[in-house]
């Protein structure tokens, strides 16, 4: 489950889910091995990280910003080379998809026409690929998040300068309930990356509240700015669905705990 009232990334994905798994460097370290890009070795840490004295997690990403042109086709290749399991693969082919479908509604072209340049990027392959495999490895009967907020701004792009949400965002949006940050956010950015939305599509996100369900994990995943004005950081939660009669409100502080089913989070 996400709760997300300042926006979310692709990095405060892969934070979130590196923290719910209970993944440390070494296991972390091996994921990114099997992606087969020997860029991306070492270029990744999960580090502790505070906002306004409140502990939480983030990523450290070590490389260089590169404005590159990437296709679907090359993507693809990128992955089926790569050692993920069968799951993950499935879900990063299916975000980049979703980025695929948006950039080509976009610019009027066809989907294998696209050529795709931030998100074509390292870091964006590493928050796709990574996001894919942890998401698959803790396997939630359900994926619960909030509905996500947008806000007037500015972004630099292959593009150009842009207003957000960029098109290619709101592209990805399409169907997904959102709203607006009152007040707007000061400067330059997004509070939803395209690469957070596509991700969100590919998890087969349900919206709404907080699924009734016994806590397990949680964590704040904090990007890579603060934004003034409004909670930040995003919710990582996972839980153990309860019994209808909990569910209902009728269960008692007594009662037992719920039966557990492999790999049901929300």
């Amino acid at each position: 489950m996400v709760r997300a009232p300042s926006g979310l990334s692709g990095d405060m994905f892969v934070a979130g889910l590196v923290r719910l798994a209970g993944l440390g460097a070494p296991a972390l370290a091996g994921i990114v091995a099997r992606l087969g890009v020997p860029e991306l070795d070492g270029a990744l840490a999960v580090v502790d990280r505070s906002v306004s004295g409140i502990a939480g997690a983030g990523c450290d990403i070590r490389l260089p910003h590169v404005h590159s042109h990437t296709t679907m086709a090359d993507i693809r290749g990128l992955i089926d080379a790569g050692r993920l399991s069968v799951r993950g693969r499935e879900l990063a082919l299916t975000a980049f998809g979703e980025l695929a479908r948006a950039e080509a509604a976009v610019h009027g072209v066809a989907v294998d026409d696209v050529a795709f340049h931030e998100v074509g990027a390292l870091d964006s392959i590493l928050d796709v690929c990574l996001s894919a495999e942890l998401f698959a490895m803790i396997d939630p009967s359900r994926f619960v998040c909030s509905p996500l907020p947008v806000s007037d701004g500015v972004v630099a792009c292959a593009h150009g300068l842009m207003s957000t949400p960029a098109p290619a965002t709101l592209a990805l949006l399409e169907g997904m309930p959102i709203y607006g940050i009152p007040g707007g956010i000061p400067g330059a950015g997004e509070t939803v990356t395209p690469t957070a939305a596509a991700l969100v599509r590919a998890f087969a996100a349900q919206f709404g509240p907080w699924p009734p369900m016994r806590l397990m994990r949680q964590v704040r995943a904090y990007g890579g700015r603060v934004i003034p004005g409004v909670p930040n950081g995003a919710i990582f939660a996972l839980g153990e669905a309860l019994p209808a009669d909990l569910a209902a409100g009728h269960g008692h502080a007594g009662d037992g705990p719920p039966h557990r089913h492999a790999g049901h989070g929300d």
